[in-house]
């Protein structure tokens, strides 16, 4: 399993925005339903800093992110929206309790 970290900040005019385009990636999410991902997305205490953990099940070796019209539109425009463009980076999981729904 890939696990990401995702990290950006949105310019303060843009995080309402940033926080529907978001939704709407949840939305579609909680509609379809797709195996092998796990998912979260935080606005950090900042109000302009977001970050987005990922597990992904690549069997078939794509996210299944990318498969989502909203999440499409999410990412379309993002480094407009962006004061620091997304940082994805992988990350080694050393421990956790029940976060990733196990």
């Amino acid at each position: 399993m890939k696990k990401v970290m995702v990290r950006y900040k949105v310019k303060p005019d843009r995080v309402a925005e940033n926080q529907q385009l978001v939704r709407a990636v949840y939305e579609e999410l909680h509609r379809t339903n797709p195996a092998g991902l796990r998912y979260a997305t935080f606005r950090l205490a900042d109000g302009v800093s977001f970050v987005h953990l990922a597990a992904i099940d690549e069997e078939n070796g794509e996210s299944p992110l990318a498969r989502l019209e909203a999440f499409r539109r999410f990412t379309e425009h993002v480094e407009d929206r962006c004061d620091e463009a997304p940082v994805a980076t992988a990350i080694d999981e050393i421990g956790s309790f029940h976060f990733f729904g196990e």
